[in-house]
């Protein structure tokens, strides 16, 4: 028996199903003799590596690597201290409900920066740990909510 699978949540529906049953959606059943093509998708880290790519001055950045639709987003990190939220108030707005409303503060020390959770909800990570400060090197990957973004600096 063929399946369809559900293009919201990915569920294993019956052939004949028109309606997703785990979340409602409606199904696109596939015609016979449509065919499928896939391609290996480029990864982000190797399309930004450096602030010279993305054409920022010297010093540091935050690049959005995934999330809210805004993947290849920066934000130059130039003076301190920065916050970071979902408050349309935060220096670096973030527009989602898994990132709190003032979920991390960015500071500089001398020419290191350092990230720290400011009681967020769901954590502030660095390079997939959970922090509540930490200070931050070329290339960490940090997650905020929903956002997966990469701190560069030169």
């Amino acid at each position: 028996m063929a399946h369809v699978y559900c293009p919201e949540c990915g569920y294993n529906n019956p052939e004949s199903a028109r309606f997703c049953a785990k979340c409602g959606a409606a199904l696109v059943v596939p015609e016979e003799g449509e065919q499928t093509e896939a391609f290996p998708a480029p990864e982000a880290e190797e399309s930004l590596d450096t602030l010279d790519d993305l054409g920022l001055p010297g010093g540091a950045a935050l690049v959005v690597r995934s999330g809210g639709g805004r993947a290849g987003e920066s934000f130059a990190l130039s003076e301190s201290p920065i916050s970071i939220g979902r408050s349309p108030d935060c220096a670096i707005f973030l527009d989602d409900v898994t990132v709190s409303r003032k979920h991390a503060t960015f500071s500089q020390d001398g020419d290191r920066w350092k990230v720290k959770d400011e009681g967020s909800l769901n954590g502030t990570f660095v390079n997939r740990e959970r922090v509540d400060s930490a200070v931050l090197s070329d290339g960490d990957e940090l997650q905020i909510g929903k956002y997966r973004l990469t701190y560069l600096q030169r």
